[in-house]
């Protein structure tokens, strides 16, 4: 007989806490939700904490009310990574004002989130509790300090309840782990929730969270917001606290791991960024911009919007190309110039980012992962191309060229690989020279906003990421390389209809035309068993431009909304 590993030990009693967590609740959350749970589940975020502030809404009631459908929720997705609602339910909000070890608090910035519940991803520490990032090597290892936001949020009366699932090292397509399990889409159980932030993204569709606190390197907000049907926006690296968090690759500087929050209400993400910054979290956060929240009005604007249609490596899936078509004719309804743009080569840009954020051949995400600790296979894949001989890879690269013509697969295959010291440096250069590139074509056509898919598929079968791959999610990543801007919200469903892909599809010119990282994505899109999954498109803005990109965000969800075409998310 042989005796568990201690991975599996690690794993096996991280959820029986989980589980034990949950069966301490109050019998009151396992039931369905009354009519007075749903009132204030309607509350948005600025009524929420006015009345709890004036003392008409407890916390009592507000958790009884999240807390019913936290408990769906981890029922319907297994999502939650730790249940803190115990402690919320005592948890003493700020009522003087109080001089802590990082800030002095000023009384009439006291609550500006009082009552809020606010979820945390597992990859943010918050003290007491384990900040597993996926890893059973990180079980039993419980922070000694709260992560700045957090701090924060408590300062600010918010209630952190629960902490949501993450996949190993917080990379890949799916949220899945043998520490935690898969966490499944609400809207069908047999597709992923995207990653890294799925058990949020699920949370918050599943109305389990006011908000949630995560992290994006290459979409990892984005993509659940895209697959869930929910709202999210990176910023630019240092406009929203960060410290205290930890990365997919600790150390990688030269494409930043960016901390962001999500909602399930474009309102309430606004309404949220500006009291965050009304918090003058650069007095938490020592990596923090001092940019105060600047205030700005978009309606009665005519804007222009930029258009990219494809990255150049995988075409839009027709489902998220209708949802970006809706979003052009809605926004030239209303009288804005919506134009097509070429911008420089994505497929460059990306062939860099990802050099960078490898060019440690993958130590700092490989090196906590334990022998039998299962990962994404998209990680596996990239750990098997990492430790190929490079002489190997070239002559992949070669055959990859003369019989398939995919250069960008090909360049991939030649360049992920360890680098030196001088060879990082270089990347860095040509990452800044393409900056440039960008800043210089943005400055040319004079958008205000650029429009992308977020992803170039809908959320994706489980199981399926390595056909996908990472670089699927080229139309987000390409962003953090550039450190702009990028919210995403919902604006359709899948139809097996109008999104079916032609009956000849296979054997028409198009597809042979494709390259084998864009048939390989292909292969797992399928209208008529997608049916239902929400699809949303990608709003651009230039770096630091958080405040206008919001109100970008609304002026896609306006237009829409006037040509009859407003998401309603389906009820949880």
């Amino acid at each position: 007989m042989f005796s568990p590993s201690q991975h599996r030990l690690d794993c096996a009693a991280k959820q029986e806490e989980r589980q034990r967590s949950l069966n301490e609740l109050p019998p009151s959350f396992f039931e369905a939700c009354t009519e007075t749970d749903n009132k204030v589940l309607d509350l948005p975020l600025s009524e929420l904490v006015q009345r709890h502030n004036a003392g008409s809404l407890s916390t009592a009631s507000i958790l009884n009310a999240y807390g019913k459908k936290v408990v769906s929720a981890q029922k319907a997705t297994n999502c939650l990574a730790g249940i803190m609602i115990q402690e919320a339910l005592i948890q003493k909000v700020p009522v003087s004002p109080t001089e802590t070890d990082h800030t002095v608090i000023p009384e009439q910035r006291l609550t500006p989130l009082s009552g809020v519940p606010v979820s945390i991803k597992d990859c943010i520490d918050i003290e007491g509790y384990d900040t597993t990032v996926g890893y059973s090597s990180k079980v039993n290892h419980p922070a000694s300090s709260s992560a700045a936001i957090v701090r924060l949020l408590h300062d600010a009366g918010a209630i952190t309840h629960v902490k949501t699932t993450v996949p190993p090292g917080l990379l890949g397509l799916e949220t899945s782990s043998d520490l935690f399990g898969r966490t499944s889409n609400p809207y069908n159980e047999k597709y992923v929730s995207g990653a890294s932030t799925g058990g949020g993204g699920a949370l918050l569709a599943c109305r389990g969270s006011v908000i949630e606190i995560g992290t994006d390197l290459g979409g990892s907000i984005r993509m659940p917001a895209h697959f869930c049907g929910v709202y999210g926006m990176k910023s630019s690296a240092g406009r929203f606290p960060g410290w205290g968090t930890l990365p997919p690759v600790p150390g990688l500087e030269s494409v930043a791991t960016t901390c962001a929050p999500m909602s399930r209400r474009l309102d309430d993400l606004e309404e949220f960024w500006k009291r965050v910054m009304e918090m003058r979290p650069w007095e938490y956060d020592h990596t923090c911009v001092p940019l105060p929240w600047r205030s700005i009005n978009l309606q009665d604007t005519k804007l222009k919007f930029g258009v990219v249609w494809k990255d150049g490596v995988i075409p839009p899936s027709p489902a998220c190309h209708r949802a970006l078509e809706w979003v052009c004719d809605a926004l030239e309804k209303q009288g804005h110039e919506v134009v097509d743009f070429s911008p420089p080569s994505i497929a460059e840009g990306l062939n860099i980012g990802f050099q960078l954020c490898f060019g440690d051949g993958g130590a700092g995400f490989f090196d906590p992962v334990r022998k039998d600790e299962k990962l994404d296979p998209v990680m596996v894949a990239l750990r098997s191309l990492l430790g190929m001989p490079l002489w190997i890879k070239k002559i992949m690269a070669m055959i990859t060229r003369k019989f398939t013509g995919d250069e960008f697969g090909a360049s991939m295959l030649e360049t992920v690989h360890l680098k030196s010291p001088a060879e990082e440096r270089a990347l860095v250069v040509s990452r800044d020279e393409y900056r440039a590139k960008w800043h210089r074509a943005w400055e040319d056509e004079g958008f205000d906003f650029l429009l992308t898919v977020p992803h170039s598929l809908p959320a994706i079968p489980a199981g399926t990421a390595e056909k996908a791959t990472l670089v699927s999610a080229g139309y987000m990543t390409i962003f953090n390389i550039l450190d702009y801007v990028a919210g995403v919200l919902p604006v359709s469903f899948v139809d097996r209809q109008s999104d079916a892909l032609p009956k000849d599809f296979m054997t028409s010119a198009e597809y042979k035309n494709m390259g084998m990282i864009s048939k390989g994505a292909y292969s797992v899109y399928d209208a008529d068993a997608m049916h239902g999954l929400p699809v949303g498109v990608q709003v651009v803005g230039r770096r630091f431009e958080e405040e206008k990109v919001l109100q970008g965000m609304k002026i896609v969800e306006d237009a829409l909304e006037g040509c009859g075409r407003k998401f309603v998310p389906r009820e949880f």
